[in-house]
Order: C-alpha cells, then sequence, then structure tokens
C-alpha cells in the first residue's frame, strides 16, 4: 500500500497572482471598503457607487448596495444598470466579476471567484471569472463559485450553491444547484 500525500501550505505560493492595482491602491481601497461598504453605518448608495468609479469599477445607473456590502477589488467589477446588492454581499473578486442589467444579489450572498486546488500538495490557488447575465436572481446566503456564468433571467434560491453554469430562465435550488423549474416574469401589471 503506498504512502498517502499530505497537504503542505508552506509550499503554497500565488506570487503568480495580480490584482492590479498599485500596493498603495490596494491599501486605499482597504481602508476605503472598511469605512464606507464593509460598515453597516453606511446607507448612502449614491457615495458608494462615487466611490467604485473612482477606484475604477464600471457601474451602470440606477445601482443600490446597501449596507455591509464587501468587494475586494472594485478595478475588477462591471455593474450594468439597475443593479442591486443587498445586505451583507462579499463579492470576493480576485478577478473580473460581470453583473448585466438588472441583476438582484440579496442579502449575505458570495461570489467567490477564488479556490484552492485540493488534489495539489501545495493547495494551489485557482481563479476563475463570474458572469451574472441580465436579470439574474441570486437568493440570499447563496455562493457562485469561480467560473460560473448565469445565464440570463436565471434564479439561484436560497442557501443554494451554484458550481456551474446556470442556463437562461431556469430556478436553481440546492447543494450543488439543480433546475427545478422554468422562471416565468409577468409583466407586473395590476389586474
Amino acid at each position: 500500500m503506498s504512502e498517502k500525500l499530505t497537504v503542505n501550505l508552506h509550499k503554497f505560493d500565488n506570487s503568480w497572482y495580480n490584482p492590479g492595482g498599485s500596493k498603495f491602491k490596494q491599501l486605499l481601497w482597504y481602508f476605503c471598503n472598511i469605512l464606507f461598504f464593509i460598515n453597516p453605518l453606511n446607507p448612502l448608495s449614491s457615495l458608494k457607487v462615487l466611490l467604485l468609479r473612482l477606484f475604477g469599477a464600471k457601474v451602470g445607473k440606477g445601482v443600490v448596495i446597501k449596507p455591509g456590502v464587501n468587494i475586494k477589488y472594485p478595478w475588477l467589477v462591471e455593474m450594468g444598470h439597475h443593479c442591486w446588492i443587498g445586505e451583507g454581499v462579499w463579492i470576493d473578486n480576485l478577478v473580473l466579476v460581470q453583473l448585466g442589467n438588472n441583476v438582484c444579489i440579496s442579502q449575505g450572498a458570495m461570489l467567490l471567484t477564488g479556490n484552492h486546488d485540493y488534489r495539489r500538495t501545495s493547495f494551489d490557488l485557482m481563479v476563475g471569472k463570474i458572469v451574472l447575465e441580465n436579470g439574474v436572481w441570486i437568493g440570499a446566503q447563496s455562493v457562485v463559485c469561480p467560473g460560473v456564468k448565469c445565464g440570463s433571467h436565471s434564479v439561484l434560491a436560497v442557501n443554494s450553491v451554484a458550481t456551474k453554469a446556470l442556463q437562461a430562465y431556469t430556478i436553481y435550488q440546492g447543494n450543488p444547484a439543480l433546475p427545478v423549474r422554468e422562471r416565468e416574469i409577468e409583466n407586473g401589471e395590476s389586474l
């Protein structure tokens, strides 16, 4: 019987990874993120949008960002028009995260662009871009994993985990998220 290998974190090396921006810019964003985004006492969405743009994010009009949001690197974020980012959302964007128009990310959801290769003794960093197309809804306490693309108007139900692409106009639920039904959208006019 062969001896099993073990993880050796002292061999971990992510020196290849560069999120962009100078060390000063990264440090300045770190404090700005704490004071104006993570801090639950700042309800001013317009100030957050302005700060994101100043740090290089592409942000459309009508974007709403609730208190307690954590964004790793704003220069790696693109948000379309009329996106809603709920309380306690964590956008851990080691690489680009793209949100189309009218995307809703509910309370406590996480967009995770990084993970580790558990098969390697050095536990190497792996990254993958996340794309949420127009009209996507990520439910509260849900997780979108690295490299996942959520098709137009797809829904990730509360407390679900998207490990693979979500098809357009489909509702997904569970861990891992599986399709449960088609998303039908009504015109919203009173009957």
